[in-house]
């Protein structure tokens, strides 16, 4: 067995394990984009959850370049994630360059921030979409179909489990659980500010921060971020993940 297939078998195992227990949506998805950029050799990986209102938010990224690119595609309303999660169908554009008709500002933003070709899969289960997975490389060049494959078969596993997780609450708790898993993601933004004013890092060093003390300290990583911005956990106390940045 190859190392990226036991990361791949890892990697399933850990999502099928949030299957029967309670678990952190943001923390589960950002560790799917990581996984798929180690997996599949794409540069960024992304990931986008439908809230209860039907409309996409940016849940994870593997970067913050990406997720401010990803951010960009929802402003503008137009990219592959978003007609991906509209049409329920796989969406590839191995040149981002000849994309500038079908996404004329995506496509310009994409190429200017070093991408240059995409493939967008669905989160879905029959007919239930709940996102969409976003693939990214810095080459003109696609990824092969064993590839496609298996980042298919992992955004298959996270779907269910969050389908799962939702059929465990009641319909008046949906809306509120649901809620505040996309509403962390504005908590954790603010968190990863403070670390990285406090700490002299940048927003990726940050955000690696945050999750490392979480998994050190068997927490999630929303209650991190909360315990950040509320000022009860010392965010210069956080042990970086990386080293600080150097100051200009």
């Amino acid at each position: 067995m190859t190392s990226k297939q036991a990361l791949l078998g890892d990697t399933m195992v850990l999502l099928a394990d949030n299957l029967v227990t309670d678990f952190d949506v943001v923390e589960l998805l950002t560790m799917l984009a990581d996984r798929c950029v180690s997996l599949l050799g794409v540069s960024a990986a992304g990931l986008m959850l439908a809230g209860p209102d039907g409309a996409l938010r940016v849940i994870a990224s593997s970067s913050e370049q990406m997720r401010l690119l990803e951010l960009f595609e929802l402003q503008t309303d137009e990219g592959p994630c978003l007609e991906c999660f509209q049409t329920g169908n796989a969406v590839t554009h191995d040149d981002l360059s000849s994309a500038t008709v079908r996404w004329p500002k995506f496509a310009r933003e994409a190429i200017a921030n070093g991408f240059h070709s995409v493939h967008a899969l669905p989160m879905r289960l029959r007919g239930n979409i709940v996102g969409a997975l976003n693939l990214f490389q810095t080459e003109v060049a696609g990824i092969d179909n064993e590839g496609v494959r298996a980042a298919q078969a992992l955004a298959d596993i996270a779907t269910i489990a969050i389908l799962q997780y939702r059929a465990t609450l009641e319909s008046h708790e949906l809306m509120d659980q649901l809620n505040t898993a996309l509403n962390t993601r504005v908590v954790i933004e603010q968190a990863k500010g403070i670390v990285a004013e406090h700490n002299k890092l940048d927003m990726e060093q940050a955000f690696a921060a945050l999750r490392s003390h979480a998994r050190n300290n068997n927490l999630r990583l929303a209650d991190v971020a909360a315990a950040v911005v509320s000022g009860t956990l010392n965010s210069t106390a956080l042990r970086p993940a990386v080293a600080p940045r150097k100051s200009r």
